[in-house]
C-alpha cells in the first residue's frame, strides 16, 4: 500500500529510542524526510541518518526553539509526531498515593502534555500551509483505572482531550489531529536495567525480569506479550497518511485489549 508519505517533511519528538526511534525508521522506509529530536541523540538514532535537533521539550521555550531550528533548514512541516514523554517518577513518589509533590506533577504534565501543546502551537502555521497532520502518542493508562504513575496517566488523559478538541477546530482548515494509545511496549523504560520498571521492581522487592513478564497480563493485555514499537509506528503512519483524509480526532488503541470500555 502506498501511504503517499514519500517526500513529506516529518518532525518526530522523543525520537532517540523506543517508540520514537521506530517511528523515525518507519517514515524513512516510506520515503519521508525526517527530523528527529530528543534531549540527546543515541547511536541507534544516528544510524538512521535522520536530521537531529537537540531540545528539552519539558521547558517552556524548548518547543519554540526546536520548531524555529527545524524551519530554518526547511520551511515546511507536513507531519508532526508528538512522542516525547515518559512515566518516570522520583524516588520520593513511590508509596505516595498521589505519586509525589508539586514538582513531580509539574514535570509530568510539562513532558507528557504541555510539550505536545507547545510544539503543536509552534508548528501550526507550517502545518496549516501544508494541510498536514499531527499524531500524538498517548497511552492506554489514560483510560485504565489504577494505572501508574498517576501524574503520567492523568497527563495522557489531558492529551487525549486536547487531541479531540483540537481536531474539531483544525479540521476545517485541513489539518488532521489524531492520537495513538499503546499499552505496555518493549522500550528501554520497560526492559532496561536502569529503566522505570527496574526501579519499581527494586522498590517492591521483585525481580525485574519477573515484573516485566507479568506486566502484560497485569494490565489486561489479552496477548500477554509486550508490544513491538514497530507496531505503534505502523499505526502512526496510517493516521499521518494523506490516504486517510477522514481519520480526524481518532484515538487508535494498540493495546491488546487492555482498555475495557466500549
Amino acid at each position: 500500500m502506498d501511504l503517499q508519505l514519500a517526500g513529506k517533511r516529518v518532525l518526530v519528538t522523543g525520537a532517540s529510542r523506543g517508540i520514537g526511534l521506530a517511528i523515525v525508521r518507519a517514515f524513512q522506509r516510506e520515503g519521508a524526510l525526517v527530523t528527529a529530536t530528543a534531549r540527546r541523540s543515541t547511536p541507534e538514532l544516528e544510524a538512521t541518518g535522520a536530521a537531529f535537533v537537540p531540545a528539552d521539550l519539558a521547558t517552556a521555550d524548548g518547543p519554540r526553539h526546536l520548531v524555529d531550528a527545524v524551519l530554518a533548514v526547511d520551511p515546511r512541516i507536513d507531519v508532526l509526531v508528538n512522542n516525547a514523554g515518559g512515566g518516570e517518577m522520583p524516588q520520593e513518589g513511590f508509596g505516595d498515593p498521589l505519586n509525589g509533590g508539586d514538582e513531580v506533577w509539574a514535570y509530568g504534565f510539562a513532558l507528557n502534555f504541555e510539550s505536545a501543546v507547545r510544539t503543536t502551537r509552534a508548528a501550526l502555521p507550517s502545518l496549516l500551509e501544508a494541510r498536514g497532520a499531527v499524531v500524538n502518542i498517548s497511552s492506554d493508562s489514560a483510560r485504565r483505572p489504577g494505572a501508574e504513575p498517576l501524574p503520567y496517566s492523568v497527563a495522557k488523559a489531558a492529551l487525549n482531550a486536547f487531541t479531540r478538541q483540537l481536531a474539531e477546530r483544525m479540521a476545517p482548515a485541513g489539518v488532521r489531529i489524531n492520537a495513538v494509545s499503546p499499552s505496555v511496549t518493549r522500550t528501554p523504560q520497560i526492559t532496561a536495567e536502569d529503566g522505570y520498571v527496574a526501579r519499581v521492581a527494586d522498590n517492591v522487592g521483585v525481580d525485574h525480569e519477573t515484573l516485566v513478564a507479568a506486566l502484560p497480563k497485569e494490565t489486561g493485555m489479552l496477548t500477554e506479550t509486550l508490544i513491538d514499537p514497530a507496531e505503534i509506528a505502523r499505526a502512526v503512519l496510517l493516521l499521518a497518511s494523506p490516504t486517510m483524509p477522514n481519520a480526524i480526532g481518532v484515538n487508535l488503541s494498540v493495546d491488546a485489549g487492555s482498555t475495557k470500555i466500549v
